[in-house]
């Protein structure tokens, strides 16, 4: 596929209106370095939410990343909540989390765990963590997969990922795979940022410009320019993502995965996992 721009977001769950674990970055189609996006202070959650929005009113082909997942293990057990009451597909969940959630300040998501208590492991007093730790289709073919559904360690992506779908319940921007692609404007995707610094050959974070420039190179991005020597991982992850999703979306198999068509409207997809 074709794209005008690639737009990738680090997310964070966390309490609180500004995070410095959200980073924006941009690369636009060639070769140049990708740009980090910035305000004069930390981004908030719904600053994120109206820059994904503001482009839906422009016809250029953009494909927008979350580090986030975009559903809950639905396959394993035909429900995402086995034994209760479950919504049926993924953009039902997203509806849920957002009414569940809606007091939630600053589109955080925990009165969602909370309603979902039992689903959730968040320490030894909830029993075995392997009990709860149910993976999606595509989590299973990551390297290092995290359940949803665990919610301690620095790992965890839960929050993140409610979060995230309490946006997703209400963008005006198309979401694959469980929208069709639109032949204009953007398209959102769920990332993982480790997939693609793994593509550029590096394990673990990227958190100095030596390493981030060598990684680019291998993506077929010029160096980045104006970057501090030193930087938080989640600029690394920001920068490394968006020069990624450039390099991957010319492939049309990255974007027909084998099992994709089984869990495209409940689990979703990883964009960048064969």
């Amino acid at each position: 596929m074709t794209f005008d721009r690639f737009v990738a977001i680090d997310w964070t769950g966390a309490v609180g209106e500004r995070h410095r674990a959200i980073a924006v970055a941009i690369a636009d189609t060639g070769t140049a370095a990708p740009k980090l996006l910035t305000r004069d202070r930390a981004w908030s959650r719904a600053e994120v939410f109206d820059l994904i929005a503001g482009f839906s009113a422009r016809d250029e082909r953009t494909l927008i990343g979350i580090d986030a997942s975009f559903a809950l293990p639905f396959t394993d057990s035909a429900a995402f909540f086995p034994g209760d009451p479950s919504p049926p597909d993924a953009r039902s969940l997203w509806a849920e989390v957002a009414a569940i959630a809606a007091d939630d300040p600053f589109h955080a998501a925990h009165a969602y765990i909370a309603h979902r208590r039992r689903h959730f492991w968040t320490g030894v007093a909830d029993g075995p963590r392997a009990d709860r730790a149910r993976l999606r289709v595509v989590e299973r073919r990551k390297g290092s997969p995290a359940s949803c559904f665990v919610l301690l360690g620095a790992s965890q992506c839960g929050k993140a990922s409610l979060s995230a779908m309490r946006l997703l319940a209400k963008t005006p921007v198309p979401v694959w795979p469980f929208d069709p692609l639109p032949a204009t404007g953007p398209v959102l995707a769920e990332i993982y940022c480790a997939v693609f610094a793994a593509a550029a050959g590096v394990r673990g974070k990227i958190r100095d410009r030596a390493t981030l420039d060598a990684a680019l190179a291998r993506l077929g991005s010029a160096p980045t320019q104006d970057l501090p020597y030193t930087f938080a991982d989640h600029i690394g992850d920001a920068l490394i993502s968006a020069a990624g999703m450039r390099a991957a979306a010319v492939d049309p198999a990255v974007w027909h995965p084998a099992g994709l068509d089984q869990v495209c409207h409940t689990e979703g997809w990883t964009f960048g996992v064969a």
